[in-house]
C-alpha cells in the first residue's frame, strides 16, 4: 500500500480494493459498489439537471427580457462550454480528496448557480449577467466527470459497461427530469414563474450532499499522479476517443439543451408546446445509455459504436428531410431516434475507454510487468482517460449551440447545421471503423494490434 493511502484512514476510507480479484467481489466488493453507485447516481443526477437549468429558464424568457433567438442560443450554449474545462479539475479531485468527500463538496456547490439564477431570473437583468449566472451552471457538468471517474475504480472490467451505462444513464435524466418540473410549473403556474424550479431543486442538493456523506465510501488505493495527466495527453486513443464521444455525448447534450428552442424557432412553437415536447427526447436517450453499455459488454464496444453512428446519420437524415419541407411529425421522429442513437453510443464508447487500456495492461504482461502493477496503471490511465475525454466530448454541446444559431441567424432555419451534424457523423464511423474495426494493419507493432483487436 502506497504512503498516500496509508495516511487515509477514518470510517469511510476503504483501505483495500480488488474488484477484478471474483472471491473479493462475491464477499465484500459487489455490495460495497452498488451502494456507492446507486448514491453517485443521485448526486450525478441532480448535477445535470443543474447543468441544464438554463435549457428550461429559456422558455420562461418572454418578449419581456428582451433577448433574441441567437442571443438564447448563446446562453444555453454557455453552461457547457464551463461543464466542459471543469470536468478535467473535477476527475482528478476524486483521486486527490476521495469520491465520497468530492461528491459531498460537487454537489453543495450547486448552490452557487441555483441561489444565483433564482435572484437574477426576471426582466431587467442584464444579457451578461444572464450570461455570467449560466456559466455557473456549468459546475453542474462537472459532476459526471468525478462521478464516472470514481465509479470506474469500483466495479471490474466485466462489468464497467453496464454500471458506467447506469450511473452516466442515471446522471443523464436530469436533464428529462428538469424539463419536466418546468413542463409542470409553466401548466401549473404559468410561464413566468421560473423561480418554483429553483424552489424545488434547492432542497434536492442538500439531500444529494447528505446521501454522499452517510452512505458513500472513499477509496484509499486511488492516488493522484500528474504523470498520469501528462501521459493520458500524450495518447493517441485519447484524442481519437474524444471525437468519438463528441458525436455521442456532445449531441446528447447540445440537443438536449437546444431541442426547445429548435421547436420554438422553427416550427412556431409557444413556449409550453415546446415543454410538451423537450423532454422525451432526452428521457428515451437517458433510459437507453445503459443498454449501450450492456451491449458493448456483450458484443464489443467498437462495433456497437460505430452501427450506432451509422443510424445516427441516417436520423439526421430524416431531420434533414423534415426540417426542409417543415414537418414536425416526420422532424420529432427523426430527432427523437437521434437522442436515442446519441444515448447508445455514449453507452458504448464509455465501455470502450478502460477497455482499450486494459488490453494494454495485458501487453505489459505480456512484456514482463507485473499483473498488479499493470492492473494499477490501465486504472490510472482509464480513470484520467474518462475525465479527459469527457471534457473534450462535452465540447460537443457547445459546438450544436453554436451551430443553431449561426444557422437559424443566417439561414432562418436549422437545416444547414443538421447537415453539418450528418457529415460529422459520417467522420465518426468512419473513424471508428478504420481503427478500432478493421483488421490491424501489418505495420501496426505487436503491442498495438492485440490491444485494438479485444477493444
Amino acid at each position: 500500500m502506497s504512503d498516500t493511502a496509508q495516511r487515509r484512514t477514518g470510517g469511510r476510507w476503504i483501505q483495500e480494493w480488488q474488484p477484478e480479484d471474483t472471491e473479493f467481489w462475491e464477499r465484500t466488493g459487489r455490495r460495497t459498489a452498488n451502494r456507492n453507485l446507486v448514491f453517485s447516481i443521485l448526486s450525478e443526477h441532480i448535477g445535470f439537471s443543474i447543468w441544464s437549468l438554463w435549457s428550461v429558464m429559456v422558455l420562461f424568457m418572454g418578449k419581456d427580457y428582451h433577448i433574441d433567438p441567437a442571443g438564447k442560443f448563446f446562453l444555453v450554449a454557455m453552461p457547457t462550454l464551463v461543464g466542459s474545462f471543469v470536468r478535467i479539475p473535477y476527475t482528478f479531485a476524486v483521486a486527490r480528496f476521495g469520491g465520497r468527500n468530492w461528491t459531498i463538496v460537487s454537489a453543495l456547490l450547486l448552490l452557487v448557480p441555483s441561489l444565483a439564477a433564482a435572484y437574477v431570473m426576471h426582466p431587467g437583468t442584464s444579457y451578461t449577467t444572464f450570461m455570467l449566472v449560466a456559466a455557473l451552471t456549468g459546475l453542474g457538468g462537472g459532476n459526471f466527470a468525478s462521478s464516472m471517474t470514481n465509479i470506474n475504480a469500483f466495479f471490474p472490467l466485466r462489468r464497467k459497461g453496464w454500471a458506467l451505462g447506469l450511473n452516466a444513464g442515471g446522471g443523464n435524466i436530469g436533464v428529462p427530469v428538469i424539463q419536466l418540473v418546468a413542463l409542470g410549473v409553466i401548466t401549473w403556474a404559468g410561464a413566468n414563474q421560473p423561480r418554483l424550479v429553483l424552489g424545488i431543486y434547492i432542497p434536492l442538493i442538500a439531500v444529494a450532499a447528505a446521501c454522499a456523506a452517510l452512505f458513500m465510501d472513499n477509496l484509499a488505493p486511488m492516488s493522484n499522479d500528474t504523470g498520469t495527466f501528462t501521459a493520458i495527453l500524450k495518447e493517441k486513443h485519447t484524442w481519437l476517443m474524444s471525437v468519438l464521444y463528441i458525436g455521442s455525448f456532445g449531441s446528447f447534450i447540445g440537443f438536449s439543451f437546444a431541442f426547445g428552442l429548435v421547436l420554438q424557432n422553427q416550427f412556431g412553437r409557444t413556449p409550453l408546446q415546446a415543454a410538451q415536447l423537450t423532454f422525451i427526447g432526452p428521457l428515451l436517450g437517458s433510459l437507453i445509455r445503459p443498454v449501450g453499455g450492456w451491449l458493448a459488454d456483450r458484443y464489443g464496444g467498437s462495433r456497437i459504436t460505430f452501427w450506432n453512428f451509422v443510424a445516427m446519420a441516417c436520423a439526421t437524415g430524416v431531420v434533414v428531410y423534415a426540417s426542409s419541407i417543415r414537418s414536425l411529425p416526420v422532424f420529432l421522429l427523426g430527432f427523437i431516434a437521434l437522442f436515442v442513437f446519441a444515448g447508445l453510443g455514449n453507452g458504448s464508447t464509455y465501455k470502450m475507454i478502460p477497455g482499450i487500456f486494459e488490453a494494454k495492461a495485458q501487453d505489459r504482461i505480456a512484456a514482463g510487468e507485473s499483473t498488479d502493477d499493470a492492473a494499477a496503471w490501465s486504472r490510472r490511465m482509464s480513470g484520467a482517460a474518462i475525465g479527459v475525454i469527457g471534457a473534450v466530448g462535452a465540447l460537443g454541446g457547445l459546438f450544436i449551440n453554436l451551430a443553431f444559431r449561426e444557422s437559424f441567424l443566417t439561414a432562418k432555419t436549422g437545416t444547414p447545421a443538421f447537415v453539418a451534424f450528418l457529415a460529422a457523423y459520417a467522420v465518426c464511423f468512419a473513424l471508428t471503423w478504420a481503427v478500432y474495426l478493421r483488421r490491424p494493419a501489418a505495420a501496426r507493432t505487436a503491442a498495438q494490434a492485440p490491444a485494438l483487436a479485444r477493444v
